[in-house]
């Protein structure tokens, strides 16, 4: 993935290969290993995180770099940005990890005033449909 030439990433590969080998260990084997996978896991997305980010830097002359979101609350993450920013003088912005919040936050707040709106209208949440695609607005 990290020479892949394109500023593209996905981690399916790398979870369903992980997922494999766990299928062929004992269940001691994985409580064993736990602690090491998770810890590879975690490299191999900061290295393809770092390339990627450092390449499209790079490739468009940015003078700053933003981490944001859930995986901005990862310290591994945070610390690697920061060094390969500053040795690449460029500006770093991260907020403090209490604001690095997740998408399901977002989103189960979201469907807590959707599920306010369904009452005052005295609609049941066993009627809804799911539809993947709405909007949020």
């Amino acid at each position: 993935m990290i020479n892949s030439g394109d500023f593209d990433f996905s981690f399916s590969g790398l979870k369903t290969a992980v997922l494999y080998a766990l299928q062929k260990m004992t269940p001691a084997q994985i409580k064993k290993q736990t602690p090491a996978i998770a810890a590879e896991f975690q490299q191999a997305v900061i290295d393809v995180l770092i390339a990627k980010t450092t390449a499209a830097a790079k490739k468009y002359n940015a003078k700053t770099i933003v981490l944001a979101g859930g995986v901005a609350a990862n310290k591994a993450l945070r610390n690697s940005l920061s060094l390969i920013t500053k040795n690449l003088s460029l500006n770093f912005l991260v907020p403090p990890l209490n604001l690095c919040a997740d998408n399901a936050a977002m989103i189960g707040l979201a469907a807590y005033w959707q599920l306010a709106q369904n009452r005052a209208k005295k609609v049941s949440w066993r009627t809804l449909k799911a539809q993947a695609n709405l909007r949020i607005s």
